[in-house]
């Protein structure tokens, strides 16, 4: 029997006592404790390097007093020439197209592109055999109606003695014979055969003028140049037939002298009251980059031009071409030399647009962590730059980096070229180191 007992106490189905569980329970507590206690200091451990790692990137940086990295430019003493920029194109100063008032057949093309040419040069020639007949036919008529003038004088100095005899013979018969009658038809005969002269030297005028207008047009079959200069363009070649019922065909196109040409260019409203008649300005094109020629305005006309809802003015510019370089049609840049000012103090206009960022203390609103991160990036402004363009006589304010700190100076600001300013007036000097942008640090 007690055998039977220790084989059932050493069974492993056996529950256990209640003081063995409280044993197990106490012993598992006291293990997950422990557990729970070693990961707590893990995190713990990891939090604080991070914000090591954090504290010395910030120290690194130099703190928020020494956050940005300047970038000057020096205050300079020169010529300030303020410049109003156009664009146009190029044209010869006198342009002639040359057509032909007559239709036909081209029967010859003696002119081609580029060719000198001199006033009275035979271009182009049309077919004249329909022209030469009308002349013909012009002058034989012309003779008819001579001959038929004789006819009529001769008529009529026939009805004037007529009018003679029956006058003599009423004369010397007291009046009885010939009758009134006979009188009255002799004297209106007379006045027929005057008008008959008349009417034949009018037929005679009609005809030498038909006869001028077909030799005319018999010399107008001959297409010649008006002008002396250059052929611009030719537009027909020999066996084209010309149609000139309704509008005058273009055959060439000349341009008289193209060593003096002009420049067609289109000025913006804003910029229109600052040019005159007589300004000087430099053009370039694309063919001659780096090449600038020299011209002067001529005329600034009044009609505006509306394109894309941009209004602009016509200002006309004579322009020098002895080397014939320039050609009819280039598109050009010029610019209009609008004032100049000698000897003047001049600051970038980027130093005028610089607003200092934010590195006070007081005025930072950026969180902890991003001011421990010194990320490589441009410092935000306090507030929005002031517009670059600003009046003449305006007030700005520069910043002047002086042994590596700011200093806000205020200026009088005059005449600017779009790149540099003149001071007026103003605490500021030349050589001065103005800022005209600012960077963060990089760690």
């Amino acid at each position: 029997m007690e055998a039977t007992n220790q084989a059932q106490s050493q069974s492993p189905d056996r529950a256990p006592t209640k003081e063995q569980s409280e044993d197990l329970q106490t012993l598992l507590s006291r293990e997950g404790g422990q557990g729970r206690g070693r990961r707590a200091r893990r995190i713990g451990v990891a939090a604080l390097a991070a914000v090591g790692l954090l504290v010395l990137a910030w120290m690194r940086s130099g703190g928020d007093g020494d956050l940005a990295v300047y970038k000057t430019e020096a205050v300079e003493k020169g010529s300030l020439v303020v410049t109003v920029s156009a664009t146009g194109t190029l044209q010869p100063t006198n342009k002639v197209d040359v057509g032909s008032e007559l239709s036909g057949i081209l029967e010859s093309v003696s002119a081609d592109f580029n060719d000198h040419v001199s006033k009275g040069q035979v271009l182009a020639k049309l077919d004249v055999s329909k022209l030469s007949a009308a002349v013909v036919q012009s002058q034989a008529q012309l003779n008819v109606n001579k001959s038929l003038r004789r006819e009529n004088e001769a008529t009529a100095v026939e009805a004037a003695a007529e009018l003679d005899r029956l006058a003599a013979v009423r004369k010397a018969s007291d009046g009885r014979v010939p009758s009134q009658h006979d009188m009255d038809m002799a004297k209106a005969a007379l006045e027929r055969a005057r008008a008959s002269v008349d009417n034949a030297a009018a037929q005679i005028e009609l005809a030498a003028a038909k006869l001028d207008v077909d030799r005319t047009n018999l010399a107008k079959a001959e297409i010649r140049a008006p002008i002396d200069g250059i052929v611009l363009s030719r537009k027909v070649e020999p066996g084209q037939t010309i149609a000139a019922s309704l509008q005058t065909p273009v055959l060439f196109t000349l341009a008289e002298d193209l060593t003096q040409m002009e420049l067609e260019v289109d000025v913006d409203e804003a910029d229109v009251g600052q040019v005159r008649d007589g300004m000087s300005a430099n053009f370039t094109v694309d063919a001659y980059a780096e090449r600038k020629f020299p011209a002067r305005i001529t005329q600034l006309r009044y009609a505006s031009e509306t394109v894309d809802n941009v209004v602009t003015y016509k200002a006309v510019l004579v322009v020098a071409n002895p080397d014939l370089a320039l050609r009819p049609g280039m598109t050009a840049t010029a610019d209009i030399v609008v004032s100049t000012v000698d000897d003047a103090l001049l600051i970038s206009n980027a130093a005028l647009r610089f607003v200092p960022p934010h590195v006070d203390a007081e005025k930072d609103d950026r969180s902890l962590l991003q001011k421990l991160m010194p990320f490589s990036r441009r410092l935000s402004a306090s507030k929005s730059p002031p517009s670059e363009k600003s009046s003449e006589g305006g007030r700005r304010t520069a910043y002047v980096l002086e042994e590596g700190k700011l200093r806000e100076v205020a200026v009088t600001v005059g005449a600017s070229d779009g790149r540099r300013t003149q001071v007026l007036s103003g605490d500021i000097q030349p050589g001065a180191q103005v800022v005209v942008d600012a960077t963060a640090k990089s760690s």
